[in-house]
């Protein structure tokens, strides 16, 4: 199934599970924004990124966390973890769903960022576990920082276990269209969403936009959405939308390519992507 595979990309590729990096902070050294990380006796570039002045310290903490995969690293200033996690909410002690976990470079970060009091609901498919993320998944969840992770193998209409209640947020990043490509019932999804969020909890969600008014034609052959799409299913669920931000926009994309990133190659991480914060009333 072409989901499938798209998901492995978006989700152990990028995530950067599928082949690890240096652990130890060598050559990357412990703060964001670092250029070169030495692995296997050759340089490696890593673009350069910095959080903004106002995200909270303990989002930052996380980023520059010294046991952080190079991977993860240069994956970090395309795709804006600090200002993406601030604009969702994310704080320390907070419990967490997150919708197609992948191989779980976000999940890692609201890890660190939640801490010794926070949970987690990380959930991915059992078919795309099996067909290709349970390694990568195995081996990023062997970590210490995931153990208040929990692992979920449901399916996207039914992502979370009876105890995921109120949750303080839910997310899901760079999969909404996969959550498509899946077939999954995505109203069925949304009012479980709806149902596992405190009051005031955040539905936050990012994707990569398609040509406005082209719906879901888009989502199996370039992965991505048309916005309106997503705000209508949402809203329809009985959520408010609260904020949108321009973050990870790029006015000069045609949003005729795909963003895979398999297919993406050197675009990569300059998809213009949307981000949602919605709320539960």
């Amino acid at each position: 199934m072409k989901w499938l595979g798209s998901l492995i990309v978006a989700g152990a590729l990028v995530g950067g599970c599928s082949k690890k990096g240096p652990e130890n902070g060598t050559g990357s050294g412990t703060a964001a924004g670092s250029a070169v990380a030495v692995g296997s006796g050759s340089a490696e570039v890593i673009p350069p990124y910095t959080p903004a002045a106002d995200v909270p310290a303990p989002i930052k903490a996380a980023i520059a966390a010294p046991d952080r995969s190079d991977a993860d690293r240069k994956l970090d200033a395309g795709r804006k973890p600090g200002e993406v996690l601030a604009f969702f909410k994310i704080v320390p002690g907070e419990k967490i769903g997150e919708i197609f976990a992948g191989g779980g470079y976000t999940t890692e970060l609201m890890a660190r960022t939640v801490g010794e009091g926070g949970t987690i609901f990380a959930q991915n498919t059992k078919e795309a576990m099996d067909k290709f993320l349970r390694k990568p998944w195995s081996e990023r969840a062997a970590k210490p920082v995931m153990k208040h992770v929990v692992g979920v193998e449901n399916p996207a209409d039914a992502p979370f276990p009876a105890d995921a209640k109120d949750l303080g947020a839910v997310i899901t990043v760079l999969n909404y269209h996969d959550i498509v490509n899946a077939k999954a019932d995505r109203a069925k999804m949304n009012k479980a969403v709806f149902d596992a969020l405190a009051p005031g909890g955040v539905y936050g969600i990012v994707d990569s936009s398609a040509q406005d008014g082209s719906g879901t034609r888009d989502c199996e052959t370039l992965h991505r959405i048309d916005e309106a799409v997503v705000k209508q299913e949402v809203l329809a669920a009985g959520f408010k939308l609260d904020a949108e931000s321009d973050v990870l926009r790029n006015p000069a994309d045609k949003r005729d390519w795909s963003s895979s990133p398999r297919a993406a190659g050197e675009r990569r991480g300059t998809s213009d992507r949307f981000v949602l914060r919605f709320v539960k009333p």
